[in-house]
């Protein structure tokens, strides 16, 4: 309640919006589910933290070697002179080398184990985040940035190597080595790890204020992160209006704060977080001073040799080193975790619409469909519906013709019959079945749509055309072209059937992406066929070619028609006419001339307008028709 009525007073941001529609808090616990993405390849992740318990034990066999050659490589004599074993130092010498060369070959074994599991892991993380995005319903991507989703893909995903691959291993070797090394200063002297232990606890405070202000933090520079990468995805996308509009300095200037936004909040970062470095080093160089301090006072009351004091020296190192790592450590958990969160908040957002337990099985369909008192807003909160009540019956095999006014739900029709929407009251049929009682797969492969913008996909004609019939030769793909009248023109591509479409289509022309999108419809042979506008951004030429196209593409099918242009909609068998959200006349284009209605002012306009765009009135109301 208190976010409904939060979205009701104000404009909800970013993340709140991706909050409400996940039903989930941003800020939770992130690590009972990290857990299970490291089940697949623990076998790396064991033998990554294995490797580096090896090291950690090549860590501390330098020291030893050190007190070796200190307290058996040079002895005083009798007399009082220093003797130089140099067999001694030698051994201590060759010892070093091999433990330096073991630390750092063992190391790199550890990191390529650590990276296969990376990849595995991201990999596995990016294919699940991907099928989870194409599974939302299309209210998701209506709200929610292109931009902040490509940004949970891709950067979030890899701000999580990290904390679930490459912190396991290095937190244990931290541990490891501030333990060890503090059982060896007690073994040599108790005063010595008494003198580093009263710096525990001001490290330990130091490290709980830094993650929590860390954490907080990195969610911060991730979210402006995020919003700058979607206005970046929106300004390639939108490219050609900015520069037609001579919108690009206003749309720079944006950026530019969006950047600035970015900039202050990781300043803010660095400057509430850069502390704890300096402040472990400042503890580290106390812990130093005081060992040397109380070793000297031992070696004096001859409890601790020269050798002891200098290997202590090491392990000082390695039990304040590992704590001095806390902040790149933590550094890794806020961060990854704050990616965490924002990434299982878009895997916990559930479709709006689902398929049933037990879908309906529908192996054929006639093709009839019925809107029965249908309520829809696309707001069910706050808009007003689009459509109130409407009905309307399509008999299988007939050609229905829909016009009407921009924006009264010409369109929501064809969303509501492939059940992109739901109906918030009233059912939609199709052959007497409540399409909701349908699986969304079989229902889309029986009801094709043509839309007025329709997307190609990277790649060539023949690439797109398979989309509808995967793997069908290239024979079946002319012959259906053929069949529409449409060879022709594909022909006529540089490469033909195996010219590039570009990114979108954007090598072709409108007209020539409209053409290989009823070929594609086509060979889908749905059963109901959506033209949603289809013709209606052609030029005249292509419209006629398309007009034949459609009589054999419509043909044993049912088809409906939603358009403006008068020569599209007068070869329909029957004829709807949509205003505020109803069906206020039917008939066939005769019948509805010979009432004088609405599609009679409409058909007017246009024949004293040409194929112009003009405002009419009808009743009081400006009506705009669309040629």
């Amino acid at each position: 309640m208190a976010t409904d009525s939060l979205s009701a007073t104000r404009v909800l941001s970013d993340i709140e919006l991706e909050q409400l529609l996940a039903r989930q808090k941003l800020d939770r616990g992130m690590l009972g589910r990290l857990l299970p993405l490291m089940r697949p390849v623990c076998w790396a992740i064991t033998g990554a933290v294995l490797l580096e318990l090896a090291v950690v034990a090549a860590s501390f066999a330098r020291p030893w070697f050190v007190r070796v050659a200190l307290d058996e490589g040079l002895l005083r004599s009798s007399e009082g002179a220093w003797v130089v074993h140099s067999q001694v130092i030698a051994w201590a010498v060759i010892g070093l080398l091999l433990a330096w060369a073991a630390r750092f070959g063992l190391a790199g074994g550890s990191q390529y184990l650590a990276g296969m599991a990376a990849g595995r892991i991201l990999n596995s993380l990016r294919v699940r985040v991907f099928a989870h995005v194409q599974s939302l319903s299309i209210g998701y991507f209506d709200r929610t940035k292109a931009g902040r989703i490509i940004s949970r893909i891709d950067r979030d995903v890899d701000s999580l190597e990290p904390l679930i691959v490459q912190g396991p291993p290095e937190l244990l070797s931290a541990l490891l080595r501030c333990i060890v090394a503090a059982v060896l200063l007690w073994w040599l002297s108790p005063m010595l790890l008494a003198a580093l232990v009263v710096l525990v606890p001001a490290l330990l405070l130091a490290s709980a204020s830094f993650k929590r202000v860390s954490q907080r933090n990195h969610a911060r520079v991730a979210e402006n992160r995020a919003r700058f990468t979607a206005h970046l995805v929106e300004t390639v996308s939108g490219v050609r209006v900015l520069q037609q509009t001579a919108q690009e300095p206003r749309n720079r200037a944006r950026y530019r704060v969006l950047l600035k936004d970015f900039a202050d909040s990781l300043i803010r970062n660095h400057v509430t977080s850069g502390w704890f470095a300096p402040f472990a080093g400042l503890l580290t160089a106390v812990g130093t001073a005081l060992l040397l301090v109380v070793g000297a006072r031992e070696m004096a009351l001859g409890r601790l040799t020269f050798g002891e004091l200098a290997a202590s020296l090491f392990y000082v190192q390695l039990f304040l080193g590992p704590l001095q790592e806390l902040s790149d450590l933590f550094e890794k958990y806020t961060n990854g975790a704050a990616s965490a969160q924002r990434i299982f908040l878009l895997l916990d957002t559930r479709p709006d619409i689902e398929d049933p337990v037990v879908p309906h099985p529908m192996p054929a369909v006639r093709g009839e469909v019925c809107f029965e008192q249908v309520v829809f807003r696309y707001d069910a909160q706050r808009s007003e519906p689009v459509l109130r009540g409407l009905s309307l019956e399509v008999k299988a095999g007939e050609l229905l013709a829909i016009v009407g006014r921009t924006g009264h739900g010409k369109s929501t029709l064809v969303q509501l019959l492939t059940r992109f929407y739901e109906a918030q009251q009233g059912r939609v049929w199709l052959d007497g079945v409540d399409v909701r009682e349908l699986a969304q797969a079989t229902l889309r492969r029986h009801v094709g749509v043509v839309l007025q913008d329709n997307v190609l996909f990277s790649g060539s004609v023949k690439d797109n055309l398979q989309l509808a019939r995967p793997g069908a030769p290239i024979e079946a793909l002319i012959s259906a072209a053929q069949d529409l009248g449409v060879h022709e023109v594909i022909e006529r591509l540089p490469q033909g059937y195996l010219t590039q479409v570009g990114a979108l289509g954007a090598h072709l022309s409108h007209g020539q992406r409209q053409l290989v999108c009823l070929v594609r419809a086509y060979l889908a042979d749905p059963a109901v066929l959506i033209l949603d506008e289809a013709t209606s951004a052609v030029d005249v030429q292509t419209e006629q070619r398309i007009r034949v196209a459609l009589r054999r593409l419509c043909a044993g099918r049912t088809a409906i028609i939603i358009a403006h242009r008068m020569a599209t909609v007068r070869d329909a068998d029957r004829i709807a006419v949509i205003e505020r959200g109803q069906v206020i006349e039917t008939g066939t284009h005769e019948a509805l001339l010979a009432r004088g209605g609405w599609y009679a002012t409409l058909v007017a306009s246009q024949a004293s307008d040409g194929s112009a765009e003009r405002s009419v009135e009808l009743d009081g109301r400006a009506v705009l028709a669309a040629a």
